[in-house]
């Protein structure tokens, strides 16, 4: 089978930050076409306030988007703000085709989990994973159990705070960056991971970040190798199609660059996700 992409080019912009996150969508895209993998591209309905605002207040909302308030690249760029929409509305279109189809899709996109409740920061402005989580639950009008499996390199703050403050006692959230792991942690770590995996058992839908950041040579992570990042994907999707567990899944960080300044060695490991993923869901 195809894996469902959920990408427009209104996602990308130009954030005029350290961070490459911003333009990255259209970069990885053009990266698993150009290599062939078995994807499917689809269009999807941008956000409006009133979607943002199920997971944030209000008024932090709109002074983001009317680029009075900083986004979370430290900038009220208009060209950002006006890509919000569509970076959230890629992660929820991606989680209800995953739950519609009972298997998997992905949301090519990045920073979510360190925006909080109202406030942004670490690179990211609106938390499309709870967004996403909420709408969902809205809609279909169940008491749905979401999980939000987070091993990006850094803690999902933003998602813990948004939990906090709307007693989400729905959801099942780990995070790899609070753990604060080194590489000599890395085969231990990966022992347990599919003893972390039983924690979602049951659930109806996991939210995947599927970090590059935490590899190696990554400037702001540091942990697992390329083939220790195959290794926990492997773990990861093989989990949730055994259990029947649909699953949506986001780029999330990487901050690698090669010796020509191109972000390949990030591409390199998004490829390598989406590789494995296409593997198991199509066999």
């Amino acid at each position: 089978m195809s894996v469902p992409v959920f990408y427009m080019g209104q996602m990308v912009a130009d954030s005029q930050a350290y961070s490459p996150s911003a333009a990255k969508p259209a970069q990885v895209v053009a990266d698993w076409r150009h290599h062939k993998l078995p994807i499917q591209l689809f269009k999807f309905d941008p956000l409006t306030r009133d979607d943002i605002a199920l997971a944030h207040k209000r008024q932090f909302v709109d002074d983001v988007l009317n680029c009075v308030r900083s986004n979370g690249f430290g900038n009220t760029s208009a060209e950002v703000a006006a890509s919000l929409p569509y970076t959230t509305g890629a992660m929820t279109a991606a989680v209800f085709e995953a739950y519609a189809r009972g298997s998997v899709a992905c949301a090519p996109v990045s920073g979510f989990h360190h925006a909080g409740y109202d406030f942004a920061g670490g690179f990211c402005t609106f938390n499309g994973l709870m967004i996403a989580a909420i709408t969902l639950r809205n809609v279909m009008n169940r008491d749905l159990h979401i999980g939000i499996l987070d091993l990006d390199a850094h803690m999902g703050n933003g998602t813990e705070d948004i939990a906090r403050k709307l007693n989400t006692r729905w959801l099942r959230h780990h995070s790899l960056g609070a753990m604060a792991l080194s590489s000599d942690d890395a085969d231990a770590y990966l022992r347990t991971l599919p003893g972390i995996m039983d924690m979602y058992a049951g659930c109806d839908l996991l939210i995947y970040q599927a970090g590059a950041d935490c590899h190696i040579n990554d400037p702001l992570g540091g942990v697992f190798t390329t083939e220790q990042m195959a290794k926990r994907d492997r773990i990861v999707f093989q989990y949730c199609k055994d259990m029947g567990i649909p699953v949506a899944w986001v780029l999330a960080g990487g901050y690698q660059r090669d010796e020509q300044g191109t972000i390949e060695p990030v591409l390199a490991l998004h490829r390598q996700t989406m590789d494995i993923c296409a593997q198991i869901y199509g066999a």
